[in-house]
């Protein structure tokens, strides 16, 4: 059998064998890191950078900021992954991560996931400010060491949850001010309500796969899904005035505030068809929106922050 030829030379199979397994563990430790999940993170981190300095932000410091708070998320992914392998392996959407599959050992993804979290920690305390570094410390360890454990043995960690899910945006904020004022602690608020409806929704979508993790939450404890609806329009109903609060604390006027009232007026009515039918697709309904108000949210504060 002959051998493949690249720029004239020849490949022996053994060497593109090699290279393959590398690539695909460099994969494998890149999806330890859960990049699509924390693409969200980075949005909410760029947008309280921005509103906390509209007249704008140094390239250094949005930049250090960035790959700070990235490498900290990824490494509680990582952590948290590690933490949550033998769950993982019971769920059908999570089965195929690289520890569940034994691509990668316990060991590798411990070192992995603290390395990236020393990493971040360090370029938050070196090239931004003490207490962004000490907002994404607590994120880090309200994820892994609070929220991880809690997730088999309660349906509450999912409240427990949506603080370090909420703090990015503060983090941005400490970046560029040095401390956290009243406008970051709305920040805060508006994205810690919005997470609630978001995974209670998948909760309820993926209710039977959580069950058979032996993972405690709301619509595996109580199957008929009343509270679970419940809670998902409450949530959605304490958001809607939450995030009309920015006007009031300096960051926006009336364009961005019509642009929450009727987004919230669309969520709530999402959540409360959710909690009256109960069903998959009125549950995926409330996921999609979810996914597209929080961008969107933000986007119409960052624009009329612009011209306040």
């Amino acid at each position: 059998m002959s051998t493949p030829i690249v720029d004239g030379a020849s490949v022996p199979a053994a060497d593109r064998a090699s290279s393959i397994v590398r690539s695909n563990r460099a994969l494998d430790f890149l999806a330890l890191t859960k990049p699509r999940l924390n693409l969200l993170v980075l949005v909410t981190t760029l947008a309280g950078l921005y509103l906390a300095s509209p007249a704008g932000v140094a390239f250094a410091l949005a930049a250090n900021t960035l790959m700070g708070t990235a490498l900290v998320a990824g490494g509680a992914a990582a952590l948290n992954q590690v933490w949550e392998r033998e769950t993982d392996r019971r769920m059908r959407r999570t089965s195929r991560r690289p520890l569940p599959r034994g691509r990668l050992g316990v060991t590798e993804g411990t070192w992995f996931g603290v390395l990236l979290s020393v990493a971040g920690l360090t370029e938050l305390v070196l090239w931004t400010t003490p207490a962004a570094a000490i907002v994404a410390a607590a994120t880090l360890i309200s994820y892994v060491l609070v929220y991880t454990p809690l997730k088999t043995r309660t349906s509450l960690a999912t409240l427990v949850g949506a603080v370090p899910g909420a703090l990015p945006p503060v983090i941005g904020w400490a970046a560029a001010t040095g401390d956290i004022t009243l406008p970051a602690i709305v920040l805060f608020g508006i994205v810690f309500l919005w997470q609630m409806p978001h995974f209670l929704a998948i909760a309820w979508m993926y209710k039977d796969d959580y069950a058979r993790a032996g993972v405690p939450l709301l619509p595996v404890v109580e199957p008929d899904g009343r509270r679970t609806g419940r809670q998902a329009l409450l949530y959605t109903a304490a958001l809607w005035p939450v995030s009309l609060l920015p006007a009031s604390v300096g960051l926006a006027g009336p364009t961005y505030s019509a642009v929450a009232t009727c987004l919230g007026i669309v969520f709530f009515w999402l959540s409360a068809v959710f909690a009256r039918d109960r069903t998959a697709d009125s549950a995926r309904q409330v996921f999609l929106f979810s996914i597209t108000y929080l961008p969107l949210l933000l986007g119409a504060l960052v624009a009329d922050r612009f011209w306040i």
